[in-house]
């Protein structure tokens, strides 16, 4: 399009200056142009730099945008330094070094402007004389910043478009202080609104930010923004940063479909939240750092997480505040870690939470008062030394554990309700503290207050209700409950001994709902409850009373077996040779009888463990003998919470016997990433030291796995004392087994099965299906049923065609694995 001309119409008092004219150049009609004066610009295409140093109004033809082009080859195609009216015009750059738009002085108005530019910026505000009125400009700059302001200019942006953006799309910095109002910002590369340093800020009213390859909203380097009524949504990185003593808040704004955090925050920031809505975002909802760090937050929701990360994240010395906010649909709600974190939480919903609503660790402390917890895996939990904290009038509903305190932590709850939880109300395990005062449980499925042994709780004035296992579980060295009372509801009444001890220790008076009785017993007046005995898959059962040798020529009728059998001996030896040396008054070596078994499906690993538990309770050693098997699945819990829970339990089920952990190595997948697994090895190495005397555990896999799993935890190879590894069975082995096998279940071998069978094992495929022992069994379970239906076609068989296993009784040889 060829150039057009410019028609000047003069607006000045001087007569000479009231012509109109038309020159064929805008750098020619300027140059006669004055304050006042219009210039109606012909379309076309200029490659001129224009320089307003007056108060001109240069327009385009109305309505005609895109009409009226502005493009040199090189520097800024315009610059405005006068409170000049600018419209209709389209303005091109080619200057990566400079703007395509330049205002550095007065407070022109620029309206309905295109700006379609590959420069440094599409539109800069530079200086603190620079007061622009923008409105309804676009601007697009796929290599640099769509809008800048910097260098202490400011102005007013109105209905406003970033559509593209290389860089930044609106960059405030070096004390720029500008107001967006009904703008949008988005397809740009960086951040959709980045603003940096010492007395920059920014207000943004009703703005959107949207389909950034980068941060939505980003404020650094004690910069100041506003944000209110406000968009952000479908960036690539977080939503809203914050760093370095930055301030920014935002008041009735939505920030969702973040892939990162929605909000992330550090170095002393501090953001202010109100009427804001934080949801669908992959990472944390709220992410807190550092010392000085601070959120308020006010009349929020924060729900609907995409990821597995907790919704507000608050750690290394980070503070927050919630008031009257809701928490929903989210993996964690609140995590709070390290010592100096804090989390204030006031009239708030905490709901729907796939794991743990409010987890406090690593020295933090949570302070929540009238809050309510529902739909929760666990309510709260209090997780090691020095994490703390007070819940006060806070109910807890519909979760599988209302309150978890471990590792010596000691919260304060005060006037907290928890009904219906799964498993427990309140449960305190692993040297966990903690003070319960008027706190009530109803309709637990399990126990109301669970406290382990050694835990030094306080309860003063509890309740429990129609707890499904007892109202208050204690050890025999309970903890302080002073004028707590159930219903008597469960298997048994409150003040009844369990396999772990007495409901009250021996310093505890609880009482009865409704009774006048008095106190209810000691632990000493109560007698203990003897475990009941599982059937398959858990205990083995209470031992016979058989004595070492008897157990120990059981060891040895079993087929095969030698260098297991010689560890065995060896172990019990010394166990038994150190027991006669403290009886002679010398010392004993400390014989460490945690083991491991190695080596493959069916070779007798669980036999062993079986026999190997009767041996040490004829000694002496443990108190039952009986077994206790277990796998993963006992073990592992869905949820943040309930692994401990089940590891504890599994272990208190083994007391005085063994605790045998097949497949051991499960419990550390190579990929594990969150997986719970190591939360119940952590679990099992503390209960292993704390208890060292009352159980004995057993860990047993196949031999590589077993391996690594020694090498997960520092402390699990120093629990276990030595490893046995229990070889694959022979040829030879296979078929006394099977000779066993038809003996028990009066069957004979007919001429010639014997040499059949040791055929049929030494070619049989030892891959990784092969079972041994069982395969054994296996084989001789299918000779059985080959040989009911060979003999059932027999009209009145034979004793011996009854009994008479033959070579054409094995069965087909299987392919190889």
């Amino acid at each position: 399009m060829a150039q057009g001309t410019v028609q000047v119409t003069h607006g000045g008092a001087s007569r000479w200056r009231r012509r109109s004219g038309e020159y064929p150049t805008l750098a020619a009609a300027l140059a006669v142009a004055g304050d006042g004066d219009v210039l109606s610009l012909s379309p076309g295409t200029y490659r001129e730099n224009l320089v307003l140093n007056h108060a001109v109004t240069l327009r385009g033809p109305e309505g005609g945008l895109g009409s009226v082009r502005i493009a040199p080859p090189d520097g800024v195609a315009l610059t405005v330094r006068a409170s000049a009216v600018v419209q209709d015009l389209h303005l091109e750059g080619q200057d990566r070094a400079a703007p395509a738009l330049l205002v550095e002085d007065g407070a022109p108005e620029l309206t309905d402007l295109r700006v379609s530019t590959r420069s440094a910026a599409g539109i800069e505000v530079r200086g603190t004389g620079a007061r622009p009125l923008v409105r309804r400009c676009t601007v697009e700059n796929p290599t640099g910043v769509g809008i800048a302001v910097l260098d202490g200019g400011g102005g007013v942006f109105e209905e406003c478009e970033v559509v593209a953006a290389g860089q930044t799309g609106i960059s405030v910095r070096g004390g720029g202080r500008p107001r967006l109002e009904r703008c949008r910002i988005h397809h740009a590369t960086g951040a959709g609104i980045g603003v940096t340093g010492e007395g920059s800020g920014l207000e943004a009213l009703g703005c959107e930010v949207y389909e950034i390859k980068g941060s939505g909203v980003q404020v650094a380097a004690r910069a100041t923004a506003r944000l209110t009524d406000c968009s952000v949504h479908r960036t690539s990185a977080d939503g809203v940063t914050l760093d370095t003593d930055a301030v920014l808040t935002l008041a009735g704004c939505d920030i969702h479909d973040i892939p990162e955090n929605a909000v992330d925050l550090r170095s002393r920031s501090v953001l202010t939240l109100s009427r804001t809505t934080v949801r669908r975002f992959g990472r944390n909802g709220l992410s807190v750092w550092d010392p000085g760090t601070r959120v308020d937050a006010d009349s929020c929701e924060i729900h609907d997480s995409t990821g597995d990360y907790p919704a507000v994240w608050i750690s290394d010395g980070a503070t927050a505040s919630l008031d009257s906010c809701r928490v929903h649909d989210v993996p964690d709600a609140l995590f709070v870690l390290d010592r100096g974190s804090r989390v204030d939480v006031v009239d708030s919903d905490l709901s729907q939470v796939r794991n743990t609503a409010v987890s406090v660790s690593d020295g933090a402390t949570a302070q929540l008062d009238d809050c309510r917890i529902r739909e929760a895996a666990t309510g709260a939990w209090f997780r090691d030394h020095g994490s703390g904290g007070t819940l006060a009038n806070c109910t807890i509903d519909a979760v599988q554990t209302g309150v978890i305190v471990t590792k010596g932590a000691d919260p304060t709850l005060e006037r907290c309700t928890v009904t219906s939880p799964a498993e427990s109300g309140f449960y305190v395990s692993a040297g966990g503290r903690g003070s319960f005062t008027a706190c009530r449980v109803t309709g637990s499925a399990g126990f109301g207050f669970h406290v382990l042994d050694g835990c030094r709780t306080t309860l003063a004035r509890c309740h429990t209700e129609r707890c499904a296992r007892g109202g208050y579980e204690f050890p025999e060295d309970g903890p302080v409950a002073e004028g707590c009372t159930g219903d008597g509801s469960g298997p048994r009444p409150a003040a009844q001994a369990a396999a772990g001890g007495a409901v009250a220790g021996a310093r505890a008076e609880v009482r009865t709902a409704g009774a006048a009785q008095g106190p209810v017993p000691r632990a000493a007046e109560v007698p203990a409850a003897r475990p009941a005995d599982a059937g398959d898959g858990g205990a083995g059962g209470p031992a016979a009373a058989r004595g070492s040798g008897e157990v120990l020529g059981q060891l040895d009728a079993l087929v095969g077996l030698d260098s297991v059998k010689r560890e065995v001996r060896a172990l019990t030896d010394m166990i038994e040779v150190g027991r006669r040396r403290q009886q002679a008054g010398l010392k004993a070596a400390s014989v460490r009888r945690h083991l491991v078994f190695t080596g493959s499906p069916g070779t007798g690993k669980t036999t062993v463990a079986r026999l190997y538990g009767e041996i040490l309770a004829s000694l002496g050693v443990l108190e039952r003998g009986h077994l206790v098997e277990v796998s993963r699945v006992d073990l592992v819990g869905e949820h943040i919470g309930s692994t401990a829970i089940r590891t504890q339990e599994a272990f208190d089920r083994a007391r005085g016997g063994v605790l045998f952990i097949d497949e051991a190595y499960a419990l550390a997948p190579e990929d594990s990433g969150r997986d719970f697994g190591r939360e119940a090895i952590d679990t099992l190495v503390k209960l292993m030291e704390d208890h060292r005397e009352a159980v004995v555990v057993i860990v047993a896999g196949y031999t590589a796995e077993m391996d690594r799993f020694l090498t997960v935890n520092p402390g699990v190879a120093s629990r276990f004392s030595r490893t046995i590894t229990f070889g694959d069975y022979g040829p030879g082995e296979l078929l006394r087994i099977v000779e066993q096998q038809a003996e028990e279940h009066e069957y004979r071998l007919g001429d010639g099965t014997a040499e059949a069978l040791l055929g049929y094992f030494t070619e049989l495929p030892k891959g990784p299906a092969f079972g041994n022992g069982r395969t054994a069994r296996q084989t001789f379970e299918s000779m059985v049923e080959r040989h009911a239906g060979r003999v059932a076609q027999l009209r009145e068989p034979s004793t011996d065609e009854l009994t008479l296993l033959f070579p054409a009784d094995l069965p087909a040889q299987p392919a190889p694995c």
